[in-house]
C-alpha cells in the first residue's frame, strides 16, 4: 500500500445513520454448500426486511463474480481474495447503516474469521445454511455438481475441495428439512430475540 494514502474520516457517523435508518446495520453471513439454499433464504429474509421498512441489500455470490469479482477464478487463493473482497464491501454496508446478508460457499473457517474481525463484536452474524451433500447434489439447480463428479470442474466445494462447517455459528438453518420461508422466518425470529431489529 502507498505511504501517501491517509484515511478521511466521513462528515456523518455510522450511528447517525442507524439513527435515521430506526435499525442497527450488521452482516449476515450466509455460508453452506453449493445448492444448500443460501441465496433464496437470503433473498427471502431480504424481502420480508424491506416489508418492514428495514433497510438491507443482498451480496450474491454468483452476482458478485459477475462484477467485483469477475478476474478471480476459484483456486484457493482466489477464493480468499473473493471473501477478503466482500468483507469489505460488508464493512461499507454496515457502516452506510444497512443490514447486508452475503449468500457465499466461503468454506474457510480462516477466511470467515477474517471477515469477523473486520466488524464489531455484535456486526457479524454467522448463519449456517446446513443441507446434506447428499441433498445439495440432488437439487443441483446450475448443475454444478454433475459437472465435477465428471470432472469437468476442478476445485469444487464438497466434492474436491473442503468445506469446514462453522464451529459457532450464531444460528444454522436445516433448509432439507423446513422451506425457505420458514427458515428466513426462525432468521428474523432470532434477530428479533437478539433486539438486532
Amino acid at each position: 500500500m502507498s505511504e501517501n494514502i491517509i484515511w478521511h474520516d466521513a462528515s456523518v457517523t455510522k450511528a447517525e445513520r442507524r439513527k435515521q435508518n430506526k435499525h442497527n446495520s450488521f452482516v449476515l453471513w450466509f455460508t453452506g454448500l453449493s445448492a444448500s439454499g443460501k441465496s433464496t433464504v437470503a433473498n427471502a429474509v431480504a424481502r420480508k426486511l424491506f416489508d418492514a421498512n428495514i433497510r438491507s441489500y443482498v451480496l450474491d455470490g454468483d452476482n458478485v463474480r459477475h462484477g467485483l469479482n469477475r478476474g478471480l477464478g476459484f483456486s484457493e487463493e482466489d477464493r480468499k481474495e473473493n471473501i477478503r473482497r466482500i468483507g469489505e464491501v460488508a464493512k461499507l454496508f454496515v457502516d452506510s447503516g444497512t443490514i447486508v446478508l452475503t449468500a457465499f460457499i466461503s468454506p474457510f473457517q480462516e477466511d470467515r474469521q477474517t471477515v469477523r474481525n473486520l466488524l464489531e463484536a455484535d456486526e457479524f452474524i454467522e448463519v449456517f445454511v446446513y443441507c446434506p451433500l447428499e441433498e445439495c447434489e440432488k437439487r443441483d439447480p446450475k448443475g454444478l455438481y454433475e459437472k465435477a463428479r465428471n470432472g469437468e470442474i476442478k476445485q469444487f466445494t464438497g466434492i474436491d475441495s473442503p468445506y469446514e462447517e462453522p464451529v459457532k455459528p450464531e444460528i444454522t438453518l436445516h433448509t432439507h428439512v423446513y422451506t425457505a420461508d420458514a427458515c428466513a422466518e426462525q432468521l428474523l425470529q432470532y434477530l428479533r430475540e437478539k433486539q438486532y431489529i
